[in-house]
């Protein structure tokens, strides 16, 4: 009995390293640099926004990267456009329906309020909040478009330049390992990387999240059994 646990132990850590080789996050893996900087923290809320209006994920990150390549990559750029070029833009990248205007119009209130309240620099969030995990969730909710699960998907990045948020892990990498038998909870997967590299644990949730969306569990299975 001993040696099977021992064998699952490893078994575990084994596709946890190969989950995390990639030294690359969700975001980053879909072409969004994550730097502690107020354009890229910026881009990845506004992904985080787009992710939670839908299940599928190559619309979200392909809108992500298309308003940065227009140039809506900082708040206040963002804020400075017009609510019928955004919604071109989406419908430009396969949002339909009266959605497209609603969205539009709300990500120009959270470009507008970011700049307004924190002069474009989710950092000045950081600070208001006294790097408190919970103020820093109470802030980011009291944006507009900005929920819950935003707030998860959001930190699910930012962790590894917010060390304080984590650890983090959205329902989409939690699904992912209970698939693939590492745990149910973010403290079992904790438990898999030390808590203090949050750099790396951003990654392994982002990994996982990624496994989630190619449906990439059986090469990760094989993988781990080699």
């Amino acid at each position: 009995m001993t040696r099977i646990v021992g064998s699952d132990t490893e078994r575990r850590r084994r596709m946890v390293r190969r989950l995390a080789a990639s030294g690359r996050g969700f975001a980053e893996a879909y072409g969004l640099r994550v730097t502690n900087n107020p354009g890229s923290l910026f881009q990845v809320l506004y992904l985080a926004v787009l992710l939670a209006r839908t299940g599928d994920v190559g619309r979200p990150t392909a809108t992500a990267r298309g308003m940065r390549d227009r140039g809506w990559d900082t708040a206040a750029r963002l804020a400075r456009s017009l609510a019928e070029d955004r919604a071109e833009l989406l419908r430009e990248y396969g949002w339909r329906g009266n959605d497209v205007t609603g969205l539009a119009v709300r990500l120009g209130d959270l470009a507008e309020t970011v700049s307004q309240r924190y002069r474009g620099d989710l950092r000045r969030l950081r600070v208001a909040a006294r790097y408190r995990p919970d103020r820093e969730r109470a802030l980011l909710t009291a944006l507009p478009g900005v929920d819950p699960v935003v707030v998860d998907l959001f930190l699910r990045e930012a962790q590894a330049l917010w060390p304080e948020a984590g650890p983090v892990a959205d329902r989409r990498a939690l699904a992912a390992a209970r698939k693939l038998g590492l745990g149910r909870t973010v403290r079992d997967l904790v438990a898999l990387v030390d808590q203090r590299e949050s750099e790396r644990f951003a990654w392994l949730v982002g990994a996982l999240a990624r496994t989630d969306v190619e449906n990439a569990y059986g090469r990760l299975r094989a993988g781990a059994l080699g």
